[in-house]
């Protein structure tokens, strides 16, 4: 099937890989237009990008969708339908009804819970037993199209946002292509009930409120690996902590209850913390051992509250 792919990170990647092993015609690979990154902020192409280019597929940059221009080089490739991952951009309602088939587009949740651009880290946050991937009929709508497909599994007490994103990766890369290959499928629209908004992950939701729950806290910590990382103050400092679990344990909240080389427990508003990874402003992340040979950190110390 002769097709175009929009997409950007290593989610979509996995998905353009995949379909073009099954032996599909990728005639145009859409991805955001090179960033800077690193320390030295050269421009770098995305995950996408590099694999369209080591398969030998043309690849088309636009700014925006919106003009003309890039509309035309589109409609020119011909293609039956378009698959969308992760790619970024809005799809206007033309470029949208550029092929026969129309977009496909790949969403890592179950429709119509968490709608938008963060299903995974929400989906977490949330306390959700299950997740999944649906392979969507695009239109003009925030993911509110007709589905054609779906996929589910459970969700383990030790993910995190960086476990789901890779094995909804590879749910969505072997939905998408089960979907080309029924083409043209019937389409189920979504329920009315239930419709949930996966909103932009912001840096500032990652700070630590030792008032919550120690589940809540545990889930906030999954959900910020490893973007942005759960963000915890100590003396004024930043520590960014990266594993911990539920444990017994009363206190003030904040306060450290013991000390041990396995982890530290920190009382919380219900429950405690026992924090097994962690790392101070500029430094590694590192295990709770080797973090405190560097920081001293004893029983009564307390993290901050924020305000």
């Amino acid at each position: 099937m002769k097709l175009i792919f929009a997409g950007t990170p290593d989610f979509a990647a996995l998905a353009l890989k995949a379909i073009v092993e099954a032996g599909h015609e990728v005639a145009l690979v859409l991805t955001q237009p090179d960033r800077p990154a690193g320390r030295g902020m050269a421009l770098q192409a995305s995950p996408v990008k590099r694999l369209a280019l080591e398969s030998g597929i043309e690849v088309f940059q636009p700014p925006s969708l919106k003009d003309a221009a890039a509309q035309q080089k589109i409609a020119a490739v011909g293609a039956e339908v378009m698959v969308v991952a992760a790619y970024g951009l809005i799809l206007p309602q033309v470029v949208l009804d550029l092929s026969r088939l129309g977009c496909l587009n790949i969403h890592a949740s179950l429709l119509p819970r968490w709608r938008g651009a963060a299903p995974i880290q929400r989906a977490l946050l949330a306390g959700d037993d299950e997740t999944g991937v649906c392979i969507m009929q695009m239109e003009a709508g925030l993911d509110t199209g007709p589905v054609v497909l779906r996929g589910a599994f459970a969700i383990a007490l030790d993910d995190t946002a960086a476990t789901l994103h890779d094995r909804l990766a590879g749910l969505g890369a072997s939905l998408i292509v089960e979907a080309l290959g029924k083409l043209p499928l019937p389409a189920e629209a979504q329920p009315t009930e239930g419709i949930t908004y996966a909103h932009k992950i912001e840096k500032a939701e990652a700070s630590i409120d030792w008032r919550k729950t120690a589940a809540e806290l545990d889930r906030h910590i999954r959900a910020f690996n490893p973007f942005p990382g759960a963000q915890a103050s100590l003396a004024g400092q930043v520590v960014k902590l990266w594993r911990a679990t539920p444990a017994t344990g009363n206190g003030e909240n904040g306060v450290i209850l013991a000390v041990d080389r396995s982890s530290l427990l920190v009382a919380c508003g219900e429950g405690a913390l026992a924090i097994s990874e962690l790392q101070k402003a500029g430094g590694k992340r590192l295990p709770v051992q080797q973090f405190l040979a560097g920081n001293s950190l004893q029983v009564g110390d307390r993290f901050d509250l924020p305000a």
